[in-house]
């Protein structure tokens, strides 16, 4: 489920431990940032926080995680001469992940948030650290994280683990330019950081620990999802458009005094866009008078689904943001008071809560379209030839595209059940509540991914479906997806493979070509 890359100029990411935003995740995502550079402001705030844990340390003070053990071992005391062993200690035990490995764009994401968590200036880490973590992404040295074993409890402790082993010389990197999941093409820490001409970091005090307590990889991954959603959200109206116009279904439920006295955002977005999407059509015209009174609700619906499915999107957005510019280590150094506090700030059911729902809303929008991609090949609802080729009975058209379609929404359906219920105690219950955000945010990343493909479904559906209605124009919009299709993906006369017709299409969708070409057309899209 690898971003897409593009063909654009890198850039500098200013970490300062304040500003990212979602679209800063993307560029990450998509490899549009080459180097990431701590702020003079943040590198002042890191200084001022790292002397004051070490003045706390010299008084003898106890200090959980510098001075102790982690979790329920906070009680052993360790001797003064043991601190930096303790460090190294931990990401070697904690690196215990196993699984599929996170793609790369996700595993630089992970990478650049963590930079950004300790430069807020509340984790105690030198400079020095976190120059090491800009160093690793500025000379491509991607850390290779097994996507399974965090409960997003004190944070993500085991991925970041293995992300955090390659700073000190351990731990395997993503070999550059290749297949993410290949182990054995994988590169050892040591071997990578020799290559790129780096020493192996020597951690001091707390700084294992403020490498692996956070939320950094469940929100990598959520940020990748809602990434996708917002495309989603966009390209879930057009396709939409484009199956009104096939079925020849009405303008009139999208009316704007329609959405005004039930003013919901993102309700009024999508009517919006529909209304673009769908302005000047000839086919349109063609049925002004016909004696249809009401159609399906997942034509007639589209605002209020459509537009629940984006306010869902706008809460995620701003949970992720927040998330990408907070804290979450434990304990936190305030240097201007001078102490050092422990908390729960790496507890992930924010990050948990919010991918379930992205989850179930991306699983809806999925199930909406799949209903849509029903009216247009059932001849009884759509009015055209029975599975939308030209020889019904002979051909069988795309009677498996929407089969193809159904199994895709149930499998949504079963990834739609929420992760972040499902706590379960660990840590010899010392983490008695747990988030599952990682696991949350993976469920909600592969739903992303089929809703992608139920689109790519609908799109070549009602790309067919417009053939019987043609030389009639759809609207300006819609006319702009069809056209673009048909650069790719030929009328189907007779029964063909669709297989590659279905991949070709699905890249149009998730690489953002085929929203480009109709904002193109009809400006952008809300």
């Amino acid at each position: 489920m690898s971003q897409p890359s593009a063909p654009v100029q890198s850039s500098i990411l200013e970490i300062s431990g304040d500003g990212l935003t979602l679209a800063d995740a993307e560029s990450v995502l998509r490899g549009q940032v080459s180097v990431l550079h701590l702020t003079p402001q943040a590198r002042r705030r890191v200084e001022k926080s790292r002397r004051c844990l070490e003045k706390l340390a010299t008084t003898g003070k106890t200090i959980y995680g510098v001075n102790t053990g982690f979790g329920k071992l906070s009680n052993q005391r360790i001797d003064a001469s043991e601190i930096d062993q303790l460090q190294v200690n931990l990401l070697r035990s904690h690196a215990v992940g196993l699984g599929p490995l996170l793609d790369s764009g996700v595993a630089r994401l992970a990478l650049t948030l963590r930079t950004q968590a300790l430069a807020k200036g509340y984790s105690g880490v030198t400079t020095a650290l976190i120059e090491q973590l800009c160093e690793l992404f500025n000379r491509g040295i991607t850390p290779a994280i097994p996507e399974q074993g965090s409960v997003g409890a004190s944070g993500d402790l085991s991925p970041l683990a293995h992300l955090a082993l390659v700073a000190i010389g351990e731990g395997l990197v993503l070999p550059p330019d290749s297949d993410d999941a290949v182990r054995r093409k994988l590169l050892s820490g040591a071997v990578a950081l020799k290559r790129a001409g780096l020493q192996p970091y020597r951690l001091q005090a707390k700084e294992g620990l403020a490498l692996i307590n956070g939320t950094q990889i469940s929100t990598a991954l959520l940020a990748d999802a809602a990434v996708r959603a917002r495309r989603l959200a966009k390209l879930a109206d057009i396709a939409g458009a484009m199956t009104v116009e096939a079925t020849k279904s009405s303008l009139r439920p999208f009316d704007e005094r329609i959405q005004k006295i039930r003013p919901h955002p993102g309700q009024i977005t999508c009517a919006a866009n529909l209304r673009r999407l769908l302005a000047d059509s000839e086919i349109m015209v063609s049925h002004a008078e016909c004696s249809k009174v009401q159609d399906a609700y997942s034509m007639r619906c589209m605002p209020q689904v459509h537009g629940s499915f984006r306010d869902a999107l706008g809460h995620v957005t701003r949970v992720v943001e927040c998330e990408m510019n907070s804290a979450t280590d434990n304990p936190l150094v305030f240097a201007d008071e001078g102490e050092v506090i422990s908390g729960g700030n790496f507890h992930g059911q924010p990050i948990a809560l919010s991918a379930d729902l992205l989850a179930a809303a991306l699983a809806d929008l999925s199930s909406i379209a799949e209903r849509r991609v029903e009216n247009l090949v059932n001849p009884d609802l759509s009015g055209l030839p029975g599975f939308l080729t030209p020889r019904p009975g002979l051909n069988s058209g795309m009677m498996l595209v929407q089969v193809l379609a159904a199994a895709l929404v149930s499998e949504n359906k079963s990834l739609s059940f929420p992760a972040s219920v499902d706590s379960i105690p660990t840590s010899a219950n010392r983490e008695d509540h747990v988030s599952m955000s990682t696991a949350a945010a993976r469920k909600a990343r592969q739903v992303a991914a089929n809703a992608e493909r139920v689109l790519a479904c609908e799109f070549l559906c009602a790309a067919q479906g417009l053939e019987f209605h043609r030389p009639l124009r759809a609207g300006i919009g819609a006319e702009a997806a069809y056209r673009h299709i048909r650069e790719i993906v030929p009328p189907l006369q007779a029964d063909r493979t669709l297989h590659r017709d279905l991949e070709a299409v699905e890249t149009l969708v998730r690489t953002g070509s085929l929203l480009d070409v109709v904002e193109g057309a009809c400006s952008p899209l809300q």
